[in-house]
């Protein structure tokens, strides 16, 4: 990477630059308030911002499960499939700019930030352009995937309608990171909760009172996206002018440098996103597929909350790593790792207590067919270790984003995921015919080896060798 891209890091020789070594529990304890303080300001934010965001899927299927179960599994395959796909492409492509934003905030080069952002937008609003077809020609390629007919042909118009959105995202997700690097994350929240309002307002006026069905859901999911791209923009362009000094042409020099490094981003992230997806994809291969999709839809939802919340303390531990490694340091940098991954397991498991204690009753607030009602609850266990993994999963992926090892963790995700979880996934629900459960219980597995494989490489971290190779590669590129 070019040094303008990542900036002149510094490693600290005197160590009073660095946090103090810990020597008391006492210690310790000052440590993890300090550190928990700082985590939390950053990620309450953006976890709250991205729990908006998937509100507005979340929302979007609670309206079409009171219109119909159908529209129900067509609404909850054409976002947990198709638009996930790009959902995730996209903000693995933007992930990239956690990495070169949060660094270079950290040495100091603050005014590169809007030059990255503006890259990443050209970069992913072509990457958007690339991936309409998948929109377009929703309907054959899930009938290809062997879905049933009328799901398909249903989850085809609606994707073809949500086009809008994923251009949206496009500018979103550069935007976002952006500011997350500077940890100016209030606004997003702010933003975030007032598209979700707008969002809901949007569903019962198009949906409920005007009657337009999927088509009236696909037209507040377009809009209530473009109003929080575009009022982000307009945050920054008004409030972040060490960042923001305009339109550059600089924006247009280094593309190919900056895309293999979003490019690794997008494939990390996107074997997790897809990961599930392709979960909700095999049940509609299933024995009643309605009942299958529309169950393992519901606890995808569940889990997906939850997971933004983590996704929103990843943000933050991956800001906190990489502004600590541009500013040299280390010791700093772990003991943030440390305390968010503690946090993380331990909400993590409160999460799955709330699923097993509530498995009766949570159903009822997405579905009022009680044959589904009783399937979420038959597969509710599977959903709160789920819940456990996921708390810590996306945490240890943003050390991972944090530190530029996006091209490593895609190799774990992808032996972990594809190689062993999915097969085996494939095996305990059709050839053992354990149905849902046994395909969930399959690619759980995967996710377990994949969380032990990035916790050991945390542990074993040289994070001042972390320090020395990023100024090393900053020095002589």
């Amino acid at each position: 990477m070019a040094d303008d891209e990542t900036g002149a890091l510094v490693v600290a020789d005197d160590e009073r630059d660095d946090t103090p070594p810990v020597r008391s529990l006492r210690g310790a304890w000052a440590v993890f308030l300090e550190e928990s303080k700082r985590l939390w300001a950053i990620g309450a934010p953006i976890a709250f911002n991205i729990l908006c965001l998937y509100g507005t899927n979340s929302t979007t299927q609670i309206f079409a499960g009171h219109i119909g179960n159908r529209e129900l599994s067509a609404v909850a395959i054409g976002l947990s499939v198709v638009s996930n796909f790009s959902f995730g492409f996209l903000l693995g492509m933007g992930s990239a700019l956690e990495t070169l934003c949060g660094q270079a905030f950290g040495a100091g080069q603050v005014a590169m930030l809007g030059v990255y952002m503006q890259r990443s937008w050209i970069i992913l609003t072509a990457t958007a352009a690339l991936l309409s077809p998948l929109y377009v020609y929703a309907a054959p390629l899930l009938r290809l995937l062997g879905q049933d007919d009328d799901i398909a042909r249903s989850a085809g118009d609606f994707t073809l309608r949500i086009i809008p959105q994923m251009f949206a995202l496009a500018i979103n997700f550069p935007t976002q990171k952006f500011l997350q690097s500077q940890s100016k994350v209030a606004a997003l929240a702010w933003i975030g909760f007032a598209a979700l309002l707008a969002h809901v307002g949007l569903l019962a006026l198009f949906v409920s009172v005007l009657g337009w069905g999927v088509a009236g859901a696909a037209a507040a999911y377009d809009v209530s996206a473009w109003f929080t791209s575009l009022a982000q923009v307009a945050y920054v362009v008004g409030w972040c002018k060490d960042g923001w000094t305009g339109l550059s042409m600089d924006a247009f020099k280094e593309l190919w440098a900056f895309v293999k490094l979003s490019l690794a981003s997008a494939v990390m992230l996107c074997l997790e996103i897809w990961y599930m997806m392709v979960l909700v994809v095999l049940t509609g291969h299933l024995d009643d597929a309605q009942i299958a999709v529309g169950s393992i839809s519901i606890c995808m939802n569940i889990n997906g909350w939850e997971g933004m919340l983590f996704i929103g303390l990843g943000a933050a531990i991956s800001v906190r790593v990489s502004n600590e490694l541009g500013s040299g340091r280390p010791r700093a940098t772990m003991y943030a790792v440390i305390v968010v991954l503690a946090q993380s397991l331990a909400f993590g498991l409160v999460a799955m207590l709330l699923i097993l204690v509530t498995r009766d009753h949570f159903p009822v607030i997405f579905t009022g067919d009680r044959h589904l009602q009783k399937a979420v609850a038959n597969i509710a266990y599977l959903l709160s270790v789920t819940m456990v993994l996921n708390s810590i999963q996306p945490v240890i992926s943003g050390v991972a984003v944090g530190g530029g090892w996006q091209a490593v963790v895609a190799y774990i995700n992808l032996g972990c995921y594809y190689a062993f979880g999915l097969p085996l996934g494939f095996i305990f629900g059709y050839l053992f015919r354990w149905g849902v459960q046994g395909i969930w219980a399959g690619m759980l597995c995967g996710t377990a080896l994949q969380t032990a494989i990035l916790m050991w490489m945390v542990w074993k971290t040289d994070w001042k060798a972390e320090v020395l190779c990023l100024n090393s590669d900053t020095t002589t590129t």
